[in-house]
């Protein structure tokens, strides 16, 4: 699929891989030094352009270009948003040869993706690592979700998770840090007091599959975990990976000790996804669709993406190749 030209073998200087990093200055994990350092460390190795982010869906269209200039590889330095802002550029047009690789610095505060890769956290030994990676060749081919409009690198959902979202880009747009005990604070107020706890609006269905009513909420995954809280993973669909189909948690209910029940199961270790009469799961599956009987929210790689009363999602195999 992308065309990353092979290392020098004597373990020099990486030959003729022409690349494209793209930062986003208001990553909360870097600061302007420590990316200036991350900059001159690529750009050591690699024919490195930079371009930073100046607004919302920039970074789609950087990437879009990137792929007009035939560049061979695009490196972000950001968030899990930015992440999804560059693969929505790069698979713009779908998958297929002319698709530059991807590689990821993380920069943001969770950094989902980044994560599940198997990156260090730390912006400096997870670029070492990409370095290392680069020199021996590594890499992976990824399959990965769709909506109706929007690729998703390990998550989408509708209904109460994608609220929590929407209220957190909302703090965070009045000045808040977005610190994992925002997400944990703001889970817990929009659990009590935000959403609608009542009157369930979703509807799944699959091909294949009896449709369920009465839902209050979907969570599709591509890979696992979901989240993270700090260091602890956030896994509602713990068997996800990125080579099977789509994983779906959805709930009947979302009573107190309903959910208490079932956030303790997601952040347990093990390979157990939550169970019981309220819970509702999908494994391995190329499509599904939710649907409601009024606007419900709607998030996709942990971005609110607004209300909708229907989405598609699909799984789309080897999709993308990833340095890791």
């Amino acid at each position: 699929m992308a065309r990353v030209t092979s290392a020098d073998p004597t373990g020099g200087t990486l030959l003729l891989v022409r690349a494209l990093l793209i930062v986003n200055p208001m990553a909360t994990a870097t600061s302007p030094r420590g990316r200036d350092v991350l900059v001159r460390a690529l750009g050591s190795d690699l024919k490195l352009d930079v371009a930073e982010t100046r607004h919302r869906a920039h970074a789609v269209e950087l990437a879009r270009q990137a792929v007009a200039d035939e560049v061979e590889l695009v490196v972000t330095l950001g968030g899990d948003g930015t992440v999804n802002e560059v693969v929505n550029g790069l698979l713009a047009d779908g998958p297929g040869s002319g698709v530059p690789a991807l590689a990821v610095v993380p920069g943001g505060s969770t950094n989902v993706f980044a994560r599940t890769l198997g990156l260090s956290r730390d912006p400096v030994e997870a670029t070492s690592e990409l370095l290392d990676a680069l020199r021996e060749g590594r890499r992976r081919t990824l399959g990965l979700g769709r909506t109706d409009d929007r690729w998703f690198t390990f998550c989408a959902g509708m209904g109460l998770d994608a609220e929590v979202v929407r209220e957190v880009e909302r703090r965070r747009g009045s000045g808040a840090n977005g610190t994992p005990m925002l997400y944990v604070r703001t889970a817990v107020r929009t659990f009590f007091t935000g959403t609608d706890r009542r009157h369930p609006a979703l509807r799944l269905s699959w091909p294949g599959g009896e449709p369920v009513d009465d839902l209050f909420l979907g969570i599709v995954s591509n890979s696992t975990p979901w989240t993270y809280v700090g260091a602890r993973p956030v896994q509602p669909t713990p068997r996800a990976s990125f080579h099977t189909g789509l994983e779906l948690l959805a709930l009947r209910r979302i009573r107190t000790l309903t959910a208490l029940r079932v956030v303790r199961r997601m952040t347990m270790r093990g390979a157990a996804p939550p169970r019981g009469r309220s819970v509702v799961t999908v494994s391995d599956a190329a499509e599904l669709t939710l649907t409601a009987d009024r606007p419900v929210a709607v998030q996709v790689d942990g971005d609110y993406v607004g209300e909708r009363k229907s989405v598609r999602f699909r799984s789309v195999p080897d999709a993308l190749t990833v340095i890791a």
